[in-house]
């Protein structure tokens, strides 16, 4: 008998998804699947902000999915912390040593003992920012403050207009100056470009204020170079010509703004020639700047999340936010200020945080504290002996990275990490836990950079023993012997609670619908026709923009509870000038003559991407950028290595010598992982830990350096 092979027909089929990374874009994505495996990804030409492409961090995803490095089960360590030796466990093991230890520890310290960290390395409202919050809540876990990114500029920009959305991204067409403001947009909001190139051919102007000449400063019609953490002088000085000449808009002002008399006698001492001092910006480009934006109808700001990584980065934007309803902007589709426009999604937070379960006096720990909690240097009673880390990468996005690694390096302290790679956090873990991507698990996305609703759904089976976080909190729940409902809903029944769907931005929206068409918008009034305060309408207590801020001045500064687990407790208070005013920079060049920034960069999103082969191609090398002039007074050549260095650490990186900094300025992309960098550093080693003036924020921008020839 004769046996003839026929080959089977090849199933393809394409599955709506979701980008899961911290950036404003939040793409929809169609996945190609053949035989069962993704092979491809693509934006989804049909989605009226993707408009079918994805950028350089994205666009292999199925590569990170199915990398000969992935983690695919479950690991025990068995050499020194930091050598990266494990061996393969079972599942029911991994989860009883971590309940077994959680509880011993507990039983010797009390609960707070236990410290999560966790931030944005998956976006999903089910798998990311809240998913352990409950958890760890229903535990008595020290509490984290996760505030990364926008917290300083949330507790301003609520503070000046409230939780409102702004400016529709998609009205930018309409747009007839845009100013983008410590924003590579380019690199970094790579979606919203090409609806600033469309008004830029309709006739807008586009400027770009920032130390650097990036992709997106290359781009604009008028580039303002600044120094660093000197922005709130140049927006007080705006507002000083805006009302010193009369140009700003008497009715709106007198209708929808509170406080402008005091605004005014506030601003008549910052002059653009004080200015000028302080910005390196010449006082006439202030004038002519000021005067533009006061004239030109609709007149639109895009503030980036480094406006606020300086000592006065709080003040600085609540000047900017000022300045739209100061010249009337708001009146206008296209005119305003865009921040985040996550304030138009009603996700329903508290169903994931349950912050009814904490335990009321749990202390709250900054996680840009965490290399001193660890080192004992942050006096916390009990001491911190159990640490699960997922959605994040400590030693690549927190500052004082030596000392997180002495922290890590602790044989007293238990560390438990989840992710899809042996990140060097997870090479100090004692358990290592295998995590799905996002093509393997259920997701709904919002967005802080469109008004788009997008629904992920697992394209592919996971590989190896990977699951989703949801699964892995469900597990250790159930292994700590919690019984609350919560913790045994199924991602089916958490997706059914992602969203307060009676709201009336979810009108006409469901689960079943998006699993029909991927994404939505929200119900709002189209980008040709929204203008959300044309007659005022702001969300704060006046309901009317606050030069003068009543939420200051009541509850002095305070963080966005979202970014601190809904927990209301141990907020920094204190007093706070309800009036916007100019706080310097706190570093200066007494010591380091050199003001380092760290942006994000081009290639990865945050610490993601940054173990990729393709990204790190793109990537290339941690480099620094410098001066020529500042290059030349200390033997630094193009290509040749130089070593970083201030009283905090140091690490070595790459020259590149360019005028695109401005002297005394030099720039090092944050995201490279230590154990691909030389001698193991990267830029986070010098970075400050301490806060800005509201938020609790970072003050990545204020660290000042030397810079010398290796």
């Amino acid at each position: 008998m004769t046996t003839i092979d026929v080959p089977l027909t090849p199933t393809t089929t394409t599955v709506r998804g979701a980008c899961p990374h911290d950036c404003p874009d939040t793409c929809a994505m169609l996945v190609t699947v053949e035989d069962g495996r993704a092979t491809k990804v693509a934006g989804d030409p049909e989605h009226p902000f993707t408009r079918g492409g994805l950028c350089v961090k994205v666009n292999n995803y199925p590569e990170k999915t199915y990398s000969p490095d992935r983690l695919l089960h479950p690991l025990r360590r068995t050499g020194p912390k930091g050598s990266g030796r494990f061996e393969e466990i079972s599942w029911d093991e991994a989860i009883d040593t971590i309940a077994t230890t959680f509880r011993a520890k507990i039983a010797e310290h009390g609960a707070e003992t236990v410290m999560p960290v966790s931030y944005l390395g998956n976006q999903g409202v089910l798998n990311g920012l809240t998913v352990g919050d409950a958890f760890f809540n229903r535990l008595g876990a020290t509490i984290t403050e996760r505030t990364y990114c926008d917290s300083g500029a949330c507790t301003a920009y609520a503070s000046t207009v409230g939780a409102t959305a702004g400016v529709d991204p998609e009205s930018l067409v309409h747009s007839r100056l845009i100013i983008i403001w410590a924003s590579n947009t380019i690199s970094t909001n790579l979606h919203l470009w090409p609806v600033i190139a469309e008004a830029q051919k309709r006739g807008a102007k586009v400027v770009c204020i920032d130390p650097m000449r990036h992709r997106t400063a290359q781009r604009a019609d008028w580039y303002i170079p600044i120094r660093p953490g000197t922005d709130g002088a140049l927006a007080l000085a705006m507002m000083h010509v805006i009302i010193g000449e009369g140009l700003h808009d008497e009715a709106y002002v007198r209708d929808h703004t509170v406080g402008f008399d005091e605004l005014a006698e506030r601003v008549a001492q910052y002059t653009p020639e004080w200015a000028s001092e302080e910005t390196g910006i010449p006082a006439e480009d202030i004038r002519t700047l000021a005067r533009e934006y006061a004239t030109t109808d609709p007149a639109m700001i895009r503030i980036g999340v480094a406006i606020e990584r300086h000592a006065g980065g709080g003040q600085t934007v609540r000047s900017i936010a000022c300045l739209p309803a100061l010249v009337g902007a708001w009146r206008h589709v296209g005119g305003g200020l865009l921040q985040l426009p996550l304030w138009a999604h009603p996700v329903n937070w508290p169903a994931f945080v349950h912050p009814e379960m904490a335990t009321p006096g749990t202390r709250v720990v900054n996680q840009f504290l965490l290399g001193r909690a660890l080192t004992g240097e942050l006096p916390l009673d009990p001491p911190v002996t159990a640490l699960m880390v997922y959605n994040s990468n400590p030693m690549v996005v927190s500052p004082e990275q030596d000392k997180i690694a002495q922290g890590l390096a602790r044989e007293d302290l238990f560390t438990v990490v989840s992710d899809h790679f042996l990140t060097d956090t997870a090479r100090y873990a004692d358990i290592v836990l295998p995590a799905t991507t996002a093509l393997e698990q259920h997701d709904i996305m919002f967005s802080w950079g469109h008004f788009y609703v997008t629904l992920n759904v697992p394209a592919v089976e996971p590989e190896g023993e990977s699951i989703p976080n949801t699964e892995l909190f469900r597990r250790l729940a159930a292994a700590m012997g919690f019984e609350d409902e919560y913790f045994t809903l199924s991602d089916s029944q958490l997706l059914a609670q992602a969203y307060d769907w009676s709201a009336p931005a979810m009108e006409g929206i469901t689960v079943d619908s998006l699993r029909e068409t991927g994404w939505a918008r929200l119900n709002l009034p189209g980008a040709d026709e929204y203008a959300p305060h044309v007659d005022g309408g702001f969300p704060t207590p006046s309901g009317k923009t606050e030069f003068r801020s009543s939420a200051l001045e009541a509850a002095g500064n305070f963080v966005v509870p979202l970014f601190r687990q809904l927990s209301e407790e141990f907020q920094p208070g204190g007093t706070v000038d309800p009036l916007p005013h100019y706080v310097a920079p706190r570093e200066r060049g007494e010591v380091y003559p050199l003001n380092l920034l760290s942006p994000k960069s081009h290639a990865y999103i945050n610490s993601s991407a940054g173990d990729q082969a393709m990204q790190k191609r793109v990537q290339g090398e941690q480099t620094v950028t410098i001066h020529p002039a500042d290059a030349q007074a200390r033997g630094v050549d193009e290509g040749r290595y130089v070593e970083v260095s201030n009283d905090r650490g140091r690490f070595v990186a790459l020259a590149r010598v360019s005028e695109d900094v401005a002297p005394g300025v030099v720039v090092c992309p944050m995201g490279s992982w230590p154990k691909n960098a030389k001698e193991g550093r990267t830029v986070n080693s010098v970075s400050p830990f301490v806060f800005a003036d509201l938020g609790n924020a970072p003050t990545f921008s204020d660290t000042r350096v030397e810079v010398t020839p290796v």
